[in-house]
């Protein structure tokens, strides 16, 4: 390739390393998929179309390198975000079928007073009121139903069938939420109520409510199956199922991201750890090199110097005769790498409070009655008091 193209090229990547939205220029769209296409991860400024960057080449300026402000090389890189993990899950529309009607907000109608006792002749005059109500449905006449229907209701509100019948005039009146109030209210009172789950599912499917439609018209048609429920069903449950599939679809998306975003925090945090820890074991080794000791004497070494001497001159020597020191030797002639070898012991060694203890005791052995009450440093000093002993 022509050096200078390339050097045109190598120019162009580090403005897009120093300001990814770089990549947002509709001009250069071909260039964003071809690395997605190689499996590229770009940050969300990447598509961030109102951060356009300059043209590749514009008139009577020449080529990129022209165009390339100098202030992208000294600013600071931008902070570089996993546009996967911040994208958030558009739902696509869900093609239902079947009509609806918009829904009637008139206040709410006229209801029994379930606490009211109701006496015989009440019964009576309700009966003879949905007489006039029968009457009034089959000539069309739905107002005045409703009317003699209301009646009946205030006499007896504890008529299961009465709520249940002026909710079906109200479904034919084409007032679905008042009829779902009046279903509700039959279903409270009898909650085998047929034709309680019946009109309540048909009101259902008039607002679109299929899932709900649904539910209620199955459980009407196994209290009283009839043609009316089968026929109401064969338009309802097609769209439910529908909504069924895009609900599980995109609640498997959902936890799918989720479980990616889980995913990359723990290997962000394993990275985090894995770097502090060869930092840590970069900072030993000069520690080493400047103190004289060898590699092998460097990977015994634990914290407080040891094997050169821990706090309180451990093992080296140990002030106030620890139990089995011998002053100026190793106490108890005792073999350093079974405490080296001990996973308890070197985990308890990098905790401050252990440490402490273990230095007061070392100060002053008559000071491990003092520590014996706490169940995390007892232990361990128990322990390596045991490692000092000595031979029996």
């Amino acid at each position: 390739m022509d050096a200078a193209k390339v050097k045109e090229l190598r120019l162009f990547v580090e403005q897009c390393k120093k300001n990814p939205a770089v990549l947002a220029d509709p001009s250069i769209a071909f260039f964003r998929d071809y690395l997605e296409s190689l499996g590229a991860k770009l940050p969300s400024t990447a598509y961030k179309t109102g951060a356009s960057p300059h043209s590749c080449a514009c008139e009577g300026k020449g080529p990129l390198v022209d165009e390339i402000d100098e202030d992208d090389f000294d600013a600071k890189d931008s902070p570089q975000v996993d546009h996967e993990s911040d994208d958030e899950i558009i739902e696509s529309d869900i093609e239902l079928e079947g009509e609806i009607v918009e829904a009637d907000n008139d206040p709410p109608q006229k209801m029994g007073d379930p606490s009211v006792e109701v006496t015989d002749e009440n019964r009576d005059v309700s009966q003879e009121a949905k007489g006039r109500a029968m009457e009034a449905i089959s000539e069309g006449r739905f107002e005045e139903a409703i009317e003699h229907l209301t009646e009946a209701i205030l006499l007896n509100p504890t008529s299961a069938i009465m709520y249940a019948t002026r909710a079906s005039v109200y479904i034919k009146m084409k007032k679905p939420n008042a009829a779902i109030r009046d279903a509700t209210a039959a279903l409270e009172i009898n909650p085998d109520s047929a034709k309680g789950y019946k009109t309540r599912g048909i009101a259902f499917s008039m607002l679109g409510k299929w899932e709900e439609a649904a539910k209620d018209l199955h459980v009407a048609s196994k209290l009283d199956y009839d043609e009316e429920i089968s026929s109401v069903l064969k338009k309802v449950e097609p769209n439910a199922h529908k909504i069924e599939e895009h609900r599980r679809k995109y609640d498997r998306l959902r936890k799918e991201q989720e479980d990616k975003k889980v995913e990359r925090e723990r290997q962000r945090r394993r990275a985090e750890a894995q770097a502090a820890y060869e930092k840590a074991k970069k900072q030993e080794q000069s520690s080493c090199r400047s103190s004289g000791c060898t590699p092998d004497e460097c990977a015994g070494a634990m914290p407080g110097g040891f094997p050169g001497a821990m706090p309180g001159g451990f093992p080296g020597a140990m002030p106030g005769d620890f139990p089995g020191a011998v002053p100026g030797s190793v106490p108890g002639n005792i073999d350093m790498s079974k405490i080296l070898n001990d996973p308890e012991l070197m985990a308890a060694f990098s905790d401050p409070e252990i440490m402490a203890a273990l230095q007061d005791v070392m100060n002053n052995p008559a000071n491990f009655a003092k520590h014996q009450a706490n169940p995390k440093v007892a232990p361990v000093i128990a322990k390596m008091m045991g490692k000092f002993a000595g031979p029996k």
